[in-house]
């Protein structure tokens, strides 16, 4: 990214309002700092060269402690304002990234890895505050203080002026030299920070299967070693920026040490006045502080830097054109799929498959891991465009609508989807099911062994639930997504591997949880890897991930 990338004024308007008073704040800045070391210099010049009175000289400190005073108040109001721009601008930021990757697609918007983009926008994002208390200021007052305290001196001595232009360059171009040498470091620390993120989403995910097959413990090594390259990245940062900063003051204070020699020979001479003296020698370091600064923070920065930059690639991927027409009642159409393909690394995944889904029937779609039944599904919920391809609403007059073309809303209000882990609001048992009318919640429960739960609980159908569910274990909440899904039957039904945290009794539940969605004329689309699922389904489809086209076989 570049020191100031107009994307971060684009995309976070928060930063544009926080920049214009910066500047502002930093032109005060400069201001303040000319006044305090003009009135420094006058009252010691005129304390030792004219022998002036503490009661002569008085004024002059009077002023100098308000000019101080002033700057501290400067200086905490740009460190007061750049926390708040810097909490507003991030969480804009993330809000656009989130809001862009759902409306294109986690696909699309993080083709090798979804769980990076969990870790961009949580820990990478955050890491971008320091950029904007740190560094940002600190490249305002470098580009407004320096140049304006460098005409200030040439107005008081040229020769000094004349030094100072002469060293002051040398100061960006060490700092471009870090930079190349350093280059690239900070996009690695990022990179293996999403996935260490990555690592851990997918262990967590997995954690239920891995214990029951006692192979919790096999990632650890794998954790560990990536938190280890991680550690190492981020200890090789800071070498870097101690470095660095040291290079910048050395280079620095000989270059104010060339100053102060040339004004002390003058002044040993004859050849200058002892308060321009003085001027000169308190300004001469104010004209690298702001460049010393950038230097220092720029590598505290760097890696919301490498963060914002991948924010940026996310929102510039192009959202794929909606529809806009209204979509049929599905009550009694069909959702078909007709030749749908997907590429993968490998080819495609899946292979051109053909799905049909009626009312009254299951279809089941069965393969081995990795083949694309979850993409199948994604497919077939308009969550991922096919490569190849294209889904059709069949209305129940015969009229067909490509998936492409209608309101995708309007087609999920249609649509119940069950995924392996359910998605739960927060709130009593009661609330999360829609407080449906008891004897027909009562019913429900009992064919899905909710009511047994129910009866476990501290407080029955008051209990209150966390986020996701939490204070239910994994079985638990699939057997009140299953009920929920009953009390609220939708034309299409998606349930993806809803046995896969249930064991025999819960596999029953799920058996007949499938034959009351059958009955109640709903479409079902089941992804099962249990030969006792899948024996229940109406029709099969054997999804592969080679060039074979895979068929419905109807039972």
């Amino acid at each position: 990214m570049k020191p100031l990338d107009p994307r971060l004024l684009r995309y976070a308007r928060a930063a544009r309002g926080y920049l214009a008073l910066t500047v502002a704040l930093g032109v005060l800045t400069g201001g303040l700092v000319v006044a305090q070391a003009l009135l420094l210099a006058h009252a010691l010049g005129s304390a030792v060269a004219d022998g002036a009175t503490l009661a002569q000289v008085a004024p002059l400190a009077g002023w100098l402690v308000l000019v101080v005073v002033a700057r501290a108040l400067v200086a905490g109001a740009q460190e007061r304002y750049a926390h708040r721009a810097a909490t507003r601008a991030v969480a804009e930021l993330r809000e656009r990234v989130v809001a862009h990757a759902a409306a294109v697609g986690p696909r699309r918007a993080a083709p090798t890895d979804g769980a990076s983009l969990v870790t961009l926008a949580t820990r990478g994002l955050d890491a971008l505050e320091p950029y904007f208390v740190r560094y940002l200021p600190q490249l305002v007052l470098a580009a407004t203080l320096t140049p304006a305290t460098l005409l200030v001196v040439l107005g008081l001595d040229w020769v000094s002026a004349a030094i100072l232009a002469g060293t002051v360059p040398l100061v960006p171009l060490f700092m471009w030299l870090v930079g190349v040498m350093t280059q690239g470091r900070s996009e690695r620390g990022l990179a293996v920070m999403q996935r260490l993120g990555a690592q851990v989403l997918d262990l967590l995910a997995g954690l239920t299967t891995l214990r029951a097959f006692g192979r919790e413990r096999g990632p650890a090594a794998r954790v560990r070693d990536l938190g280890d390259a991680h550690r190492r990245a981020t200890m090789g940062t800071l070498r870097i920026a101690f470095l660095s900063g040291m290079v910048l003051e050395l280079l620095t204070t000989l270059s104010v040490a060339l100053v102060a020699v040339g004004i002390g020979l003058r002044l040993v001479y004859g050849h200058l006045d002892l308060v321009t003296g003085l001027a000169v020698l308190v300004l001469a370091p104010e004209v690298f502080n702001p460049l010393r600064q950038v230097g220092l923070h720029f590598h505290a920065s760097t890696d919301g830097v490498a963060a914002a930059d991948r924010a940026f690639a996310v929102l510039e991927v192009p959202v794929p054109a909606a529809g806009t027409r209204p979509a049929p009642d599905l009550t009694a159409g069909v959702v078909r799929a007709r030749g749908v393909a997907v590429r993968a690394r490998g080819g495609w995944a899946p292979a051109p498959v053909d799905v049909a889904l009626r009312p009254g029937r299951v279809v089941a779609l069965v393969g081995p891991s990795g083949v694309g039944k979850s993409t199948t599904v994604e497919v077939l919920l308009g969550l991922l465009p096919p490569d190849e391809g294209r889904v059709e609403l069949v209305a129940a007059d015969g009229t067909v609508t490509a998936l492409s073309d209608v309101d995708l809303h309007g087609y999920w209000r249609q649509v119940t989807w069950l995924p392996q882990r359910p998605v739960l609001e927060p709130g009593t048992v009661e609330e999360v099911l829609g407080s449906p009318a008891p004897g027909d919640r009562d019913r429900a429960a009992a064919l899905t062994g909710l009511d047994a739960v129910v009866a476990s609980l501290p407080a029955g159908w008051d209990t209150v639930l966390g986020t996701g569910g939490a204070g239910l274990s994994v079985g638990q909440r699939q057997r009140l997504a299953l009920t929920r899904a009953l009390l609220r039957p939708s034309p299409v039904v998606v349930l993806d591997e809803p046995t896969a945290h249930l064991d025999a009794a819960g596999e029953q539940v799920v058996l007949a949880t499938l034959d009351a969605l059958r009955a109640a004329g709903c479409a079902v689309l089941l992804v099962a890897h249990r030969a006792s699922l899948a024996s229940r389904a109406d029709d099969l489809v054997h999804v592969v991930s080679s060039a074979t086209v895979t068929e419905q076989v109807t039972r």
